[in-house]
Parts: C-alpha cells; sequence; structure tokens
C-alpha cells in the first residue's frame, strides 16, 4: 500500500489513573498532537461511589464509563492540537492495563450500569492492581501443581491474584449472582474496541498473558471443576472466543464512536493490545535481548526471545505474544512509580514540602538533589519494594515493604535513594531470573515516565550493569497503539515494518559507573538475603500481618 505523506492514525493509551491520545504521522512516526484525561473516578479502592460503603482490603476498582470519556475528550483534543482534519486520519488503535476485567451482558454492557448491579463492587471493572482474589490464585497454583498442568510452567510457575482466572473465581464465590449474569468475562483492553467497532474481538495477548491460553487451549473443565464445581464451565460459557492477532484489523469505526472522537466512521480499528506490549515496537525493540522495562505506577518488563524457555516467576510466554514469529516473555514489579508517590504523601516531612515550593521544584526533584549528593551506601539503609506485592518473580500479593537499617539519624533522602534502589534491585533479579534460565538480557529499553529522574536511571544502569537506552517517546504506548493502527490500516505489512519507521530510541543514555556497579553488588547481595528470607517461606510474617489487617478491618465493619 502506497501510503499518503498526510496520513495519521491515532493511538490511545489507556493507563490506570488516565488515558492519552496521540496522532501520529505514518510514513515517519512524528508526534503532532497528544491531549489527556484523567479518569473522573479514578481508582475505586476505598469507597465504592454509587453506595459510599467501604471497600475490603486489597480492592481496585474502576468505573467503565471514564474510558468512553477519554475517546469522548482526548481524542478530539489530541487531533485539534495536531492541527490536521479527522479526513487524515486512516485508524485508531488502543492499548489498556492488563489485567483489568470487565463483566459485561451479552451485549457489552458493564453489569455496574445495570440497576439491578449498580450498589455491587463485583459488577465493577477490576483493575490490574485487585489483588483481592489472592485466595484463589493460591488454590489455582495448588491444583495446578498437584495435577502436574503443563500450563504452569508458561507462567513461571505461578498464576498470578490479578488475572483472569482468579478473578473470575472470586466473582463467582462472593457475588455468585453477578458472575451468573455475566454473559462475558472480558479484557478492557477488548471492552474498548467493542465500543469503538461495535464488535467484541479477543486479542491474543491477553488472552496468552493474563488467560492462560496455551497450546491452542484454556484450562479444561475438569480443572476448573475440582477449584469449583459451578466454575467448570467459566470457559465455554463467559470466556472463549475466537482470538485475533495483534496488528490485526478487529473492524470499522462505527458512527456512534465517530461521533464520540470526531474522527470518519469507517475507519481501521486495530485489535487491542496491553499498554507493555505494545511499547517494544515503538522502542524498535523487536529482537532477541531487547528487554523494554515499562516504568510508572508499575513496572512490565518484556522482551521477545528465539526459542522457548521456562523462567522461575515470569508473567507468561506467549509465541507471537510481542512480535510474530518470536516468543514474547513478559515479567513485571506490582510497584514502582507508586511507591515513590506513596512515600511523599505520607513520609516526607512538611519542611521538605515548603523547601521545594519555595524553589519552584517537585519534591520528587528536591529529593533526587539530596539522594544524588550520596555515596553508594552511604544511607546504609536497603528496601525491599512490596508495598503493592511482588510480581516477579515470587508472584505473592500478600508480600509487603521492607526498609532495613533505620536510625534516629535517617533522613526522608537517605529513605527515598533505597527505595529507588530496591526498584532496581527487583529489575535486577527479574533479569538474572531470565538469564540464568537461557535468556539472555542483552540491552535494556526504559520507557515510562520515570525516564525523567536522572538520578533513578544512572542506579538502574549501576544495579543491572547493562547501558540504558531510553525510548525516543514520551507516550511509548500511544505511540505502539498508533503503530499497530497503522498495520491494521494497511499502511505497513507487519509491526516490524512500522517499528522501523515509526519507532524510536536513544541508545546507551545511561551507562555503569564501574565503581557503583562494585558498590551494589554488595547491597544486593543483601537485598537478596531478604528477598529469599521473607519472600521464600522461611519467615512468614508479611502474611501473618495481612490476616491481622483483614480481620481488624472486618471487625470495624
Amino acid at each position: 500500500m502506497t501510503i499518503d505523506r498526510d496520513a495519521c492514525v491515532v493511538g490511545v493509551d489507556f493507563g490506570t489513573l488516565s488515558g492519552r491520545a496521540v496522532v501520529v504521522r505514518v510514513r515517519d512516526g512524528a508526534e503532532l498532537g497528544t491531549a489527556v484525561h484523567d479518569y473522573r473516578h479514578g481508582v475505586v479502592d476505598q469507597v465504592l461511589p454509587a453506595t459510599g460503603r467501604s471497600l475490603p482490603p486489597e480492592w481496585a476498582l474502576q468505573v467503565p464509563a471514564d474510558y468512553l470519556d477519554v475517546l469522548r475528550t482526548a481524542v478530539p483534543q489530541a487531533v485539534e492540537a495536531a492541527g490536521i482534519s479527522a479526513e487524515q486520519v486512516i485508524g485508531i488503535g488502543t492499548d489498556f492495563t492488563a489485567c483489568t476485567m470487565v463483566p459485561v451482558t451479552a451485549d457489552g454492557t458493564p453489569l455496574c450500569d445495570v440497576a439491578e448491579f449498580a450498589e455491587n463492587p463485583h459488577a465493577y471493572v477490576k483493575l490490574w492492581r485487585h489483588h483481592a482474589a489472592q485466595p484463589q490464585a493460591d488454590r489455582i497454583n495448588e491444583l495446578a501443581r498437584e495435577r502436574a498442568e503443563p500450563w504452569l510452567a508458561r507462567y513461571g510457575g505461578l498464576i498470578s491474584s490479578e488475572w483472569e482466572f482468579a478473578k473470575a473465581l472470586q466473582l463467582l464465590e462472593e457475588a455468585p449472582e453477578v458472575y451468573a449474569a455475566t454473559a462475558h468475562w472480558v479484557e478492557a483492553a477488548d471492552w474498548i474496541v467493542w465500543q469503538l467497532t461495535g464488535t467484541y474481538t479477543r486479542n491474543a495477548c491477553t488472552a496468552g498473558y493474563k488467560g492462560i491460553h496455551q497450546d491452542g487451549q484454556y484450562p479444561g473443565e475438569e480443572f476448573l471443576g475440582a477449584l469449583n464445581p459451578e466454575f467448570a464451565s467459566f470457559v465455554a460459557d463467559k470466556l472463549d472466543h475466537p482470538l485475533s492477532a495483534l496488528g490485526d484489523r478487529a473492524g470499522a469505526l462505527t458512527a456512534e464512536a465517530a461521533g464520540w472522537t470526531g474522527l470518519r466512521e469507517g475507519i481501521a480499528v486495530s485489535v487491542g493490545n496491553v499498554d507493555a506490549h505494545v511499547t517494544a515496537p515503538a522502542a524498535q525493540a523487536v529482537e532477541p535481548g531487547q528487554m523494554v522495562a515499562i516504568m510508572g505506577t508499575s513496572t512490565c518488563h518484556v522482551m521477545s526471545g528465539a526459542e522457548l524457555r521456562e523462567v522461575p516467576g515470569m508473567c507468561g510466554v506467549v509465541d507471537g505474544g510481542i512480535v510474530p514469529g518470536l516468543w514474547g516473555y513478559e515479567a513485571g514489579q506490582s510497584g514502582v512509580g507508586d511507591i515513590f508517590a506513596w512515600f511523599l504523601r505520607n513520609q516526607v516531612p512538611p519542611e521538605y514540602h515548603d523547601e521545594a515550593e519555595s524553589r519552584g521544584i517537585t519534591v520528587h526533584e528536591l529529593l533526587s538533589e539530596l539522594a544524588a549528593a550520596q555515596q553508594v551506601g552511604e544511607h546504609g539503609l536497603v528496601a525491599l519494594d512490596w508495598h503493592s506485592g511482588n510480581r516477579s518473580v515470587l508472584v505473592d500479593h500478600e508480600l509487603s515493604g521492607v526498609v532495613v537499617g533505620q536510625t534516629l539519624a535517617t533522613k526522608a533522602e537517605d529513605v527515598y535513594r533505597a527505595l529507588l534502589e530496591a526498584t532496581a534491585f527487583g529489575t535486577r533479579v527479574i533479569i538474572d531470573a531470565f538469564t540464568d534460565a537461557g535468556v539472555p538480557v542483552t540491552e535494556l529499553v526504559i520507557a515510562g515516565g520515570l525516564t525523567k529522574n536522572p538520578l533513578l536511571m544512572q542506579i538502574y544502569a549501576d544495579v543491572v550493569n547493562l547501558p540504558l537506552s531510553v525510548i525516543g517517546s514520551a507516550q511509548g504506548p500511544a505511540l505502539g497503539s498508533a503503530m499497530h493502527a497503522a498495520v491494521a490500516a494497511g499502511a505497513y505489512p507487519d509491526i516490524r515494518g512500522a517499528a522501523e519507521k515509526m519507532g524510536s530510541v536513544r541508545r546507551n543514555v545511561f551507562t555503569p559507573i564501574s565503581a557503583n556497579v562494585e558498590a551494589y553488588e554488595r547491597l544486593f547481595l543483601d537485598y537478596q538475603e531478604l528477598h529469599d528470607y521473607f519472600g521464600r517461606g522461611a519467615n512468614d510474617v508479611m502474611h501473618r500481618l495481612r490476616a491481622y489487617r483483614r480481620a481488624a478491618l472486618e471487625g470495624k465493619n
């Protein structure tokens, strides 16, 4: 297909707190305009808006109407900012957080929008960081090990509480009436495409990584029935649907969606995708050994490999899960930017906020400046980055954060630096797991908002002892979605072709400092000792503390 010089595509990235739209020129990947819309309800993790009643611990919900507001506001604003005509747009692509699940009726209506269920929290979107299905995940893992289910190794030996089956089993057991009314258990990545096209398509990416779809099948009825007899037909009744490949055309933009977005009816809509996985082509990381770390509230690590390997604690490996012809691997950390934000909200004394305000900088910038003046190890601390549990390699969301070494002389910048380092150590654990399993990491490419912190980036380079490349775009997922839209519209034959022309990366922006590498090697050994002590069963105190908290909160209610 000949590419019109003025042809554009739109990519929309649905994140944890907001949706971002970007208008991209097809021939060279130039980003012409962007807009962001914050979700009105944000993350619903305290009280349900419809009732004002408190939610239990570890819950995280969202309101699906907030996603439609992104289409109505951010897309037309991005087109206006780009200074182009809607006639120039030939396709739209989207990506989403995952695993974020929506229970819907047969026509795609979220059950929270049905009057009967509006006050039931189980009828709402369960966000990726909803970790209240851990008991169900534990049972899935135990049964899979007992039965030696072959698919378990494809997920590093553990199925996460964040994923489709654990959340669905929780729904069945805690709200059977909502489960019974659920016609489709849908990834939000597919639900938003359904709203754009009027047709339900299920993308192969989330089905493989989050839906235990391996070698053409899901876990069988016998396995599911052993978890709960009422769960035996879950796949057949609520989940199974023909899978669509990444970059395929899901359908055409409907008249209603054209009205929301201001785009032309009938343009191509690409198959849904995951925010992390679309970012790899945007960073031109489409070859084996190139790991992309998308660093924001959490971090997702994705990379492709030529061969299938079993990596302990990985989130999954899927044939063609990132680019066709290669095995796509995923791992991740449940909390990164969220941890830094929590520290600022709850642990930083007022005088730091006052100083930052007087100097016209953010508190993050002030703490980074103070922490950067330290030598490695000067603070005398080591932390575990488990404030939101551990996704890889332990896959345990009952774990919690730790800071060891605090004294009366410890300052805010000391703990802040220790937390930055802890997240770098967490990434080092993941890289080591891949390398030890025969999937070597030769380059680490960073994407996401945390690339703005040079101290954090240098710490990562020093801890993992690899040069860090940085994606050339500030909107990596949205750019990746736009690239998939270009493929769906026929402008490129595949995502590799689109990556070559539309992607961008700056190579070796941060390189390891040898003295720091040596110093961090010592600290990493201490981190690793704490990691295994608290995370691999030697001391179960974190699980007990979570149980005490749940019991106390239930007693209050």
